[in-house]
């Protein structure tokens, strides 16, 4: 049995479509956490994307925004304590500008969210000005 201790990959999913087509991605399924907070209402599937344990949750149905996704990014945290990279993965749609040209299946790659919501939360002075909110200008577009 895996230890929720061993879980390094957080994913995030909008909604319940992609929470349920995201286990096509896994190469293997896990059993349940062994433990969650009673007060963490998320639900999970855990398993492995090569030699990465992966926790996959997703968004309270029918609610959306950052606020939905720092609540679901707090749990998981709390009760898988090791995540190091998350992600944020939905459905899109397309849109054009003069400057980019986004097309339905395109990926779109941001860090913000999930650093923004962990320096939220640090306490400690030299960690925030190390890990500080990135410039926006940073942001690449693929």
């Amino acid at each position: 049995m895996v230890r929720c201790a061993d879980y390094t990959v957080g994913w995030i999913c909008a909604i319940s479509t992609e929470y349920v087509t995201t286990q096509a991605f896994l190469d293997g399924n896990h059993d349940g956490p062994e433990y969650v907070s009673p007060n963490n209402n998320n639900n999970y599937i855990l398993g492995k994307v090569g030699r990465h344990n992966v926790v996959i949750a997703v968004l309270p149905n029918g609610e959306y925004g950052i606020t939905s996704a720092a609540i679901v990014v707090r749990d998981i945290l709390y009760s898988f304590p090791n995540i190091r990279i998350g992600l944020i993965v939905s459905i899109s749609g397309g849109t054009l500008s003069l400057t980019y040209n986004i097309y339905l299946g395109d990926i779109i790659v941001s860090a913000l969210l999930i650093l923004r919501t962990i320096i939220n939360g640090l306490k400690n002075l030299k960690l925030y000005k190390k890990y500080k909110r990135l410039d926006p200008s940073n942001d690449r577009l693929y």
